[in-house]
């Protein structure tokens, strides 16, 4: 299996359970891809996936750090195009480890991303 799927089709099927609707997995764009985009009523979710199957190297969210924060919000302007700042959206971080699921609602945001530019 390829790596991080098995990953993705657990964070799919979680988000799913609560009523998600997944609007697209592996979205890319000449610059870069965003794992999940999915439907949580009325605001538009983009879904970073980590998974590790041990704990030797951390925690899986400890890898989305502020240079992958960056990379996903330009990765959800290019997504949302004409529509950004128009739809709500928000940034989670869906972590898949030997202690199961840990989702991240909320996990960052343009505050978060645009400091220093």
């Amino acid at each position: 299996m390829a790596e991080g799927k098995w990953a993705e089709d657990i964070a799919c099927r979680y988000l799913r359970n609560l009523g998600y609707l997944i609007v697209a997995r592996n979205w890319r764009w000449r610059g870069g891809e965003v794992d999940i985009v999915a439907k949580d009523g009325g605001t538009l979710v983009f879904v970073e996936v980590k998974g590790r199957r041990g704990s030797a190297y951390g925690a899986p969210e400890e890898a989305v750090d502020l240079r992958k924060r960056r990379h996903l919000w330009r990765t959800a302007l290019a997504f949302l195009g004409e529509k950004a700042g128009k739809v709500p959206v928000r940034f989670d971080v869906l972590a898949v480890g030997p202690e199961g699921v840990k989702h991240i609602k909320h996990a960052f945001g343009k505050d978060d991303v645009c400091q220093g530019y």
